[in-house]
């Protein structure tokens, strides 16, 4: 995940908390319908900035330095 990608999803949950706020949405129905704006805007930015870059801002390859462990041994003492 790049920078932006995650500026991206930062976008979109920190305009979906605000709308909730302001809308004062209560249950998972009226939730949904403000996620779904919250998402429209980090959509509406992603497509401007990919607009105006002239290429994807999603990259397909995992940017963090995690390694995977299929299993966990415990060293003896």
């Amino acid at each position: 995940m790049t920078d932006i990608e995650v500026v991206l999803t930062d976008l979109g949950e920190i305009a979906t908390r605000e709308l909730a706020k302001k809308h004062k949405s209560y249950g998972l129905e009226e939730n949904k319908k403000i996620a779904s704006v919250g998402g429209e805007v980090a959509k509406v930015a992603r497509d401007d900035l990919e607009n105006k870059l002239g290429a994807s801002v999603i990259c397909k390859e995992n940017k963090l330095p995690y390694q995977y462990v299929e299993k966990l041994e415990v060293p003896k003492s």
